[in-house]
């Protein structure tokens, strides 16, 4: 099996998370990642509602994900366990994501930490 490609936080660039998140689609995705304190499996991001997305469609969504940096994935048995980025993210470029995720509407509940 190949090895997933993560980039290092500071080969990540503005216009890979610009290009990512161009697609509601995966902004959608991402921000359900991005609200959920555990992330989660990428069939468990397929339903968005009003609609399902195609397990083909899926993997690449997360492909992109993945490659722009947004997301760290990890193979665990046959699923793949996503973690947003969204931390790190904002300590590189302060602003962005939720800048992006407000303008789709797109804003996640910040998980619960007692």
């Amino acid at each position: 099996m190949r090895p997933l490609f993560h980039p290092a936080l500071e080969d990540i660039k503005p216009e890979a998370i610009l290009y990512a998140l161009s697609d509601p689609e995966r902004v959608a995705i991402y921000a359900k990642l991005a609200g959920a304190s555990g992330g989660g499996t990428c069939s468990s991001h397929a339903d968005l509602g009003d609609r399902v997305i195609p397990k083909s469609s899926l993997s690449n969504h997360f492909k992109v994900l993945r490659e722009s940096g947004l997301i760290r994935s990890e193979r665990q048995g046959v699923e793949m366990r996503n973690q947003s980025r969204c931390n790190e993210l904002d300590e590189r470029f302060p602003g962005l994501i939720r800048a992006i995720l407000t303008a789709y509407g797109q804003l996640p509940e910040r998980p619960k930490t007692d």
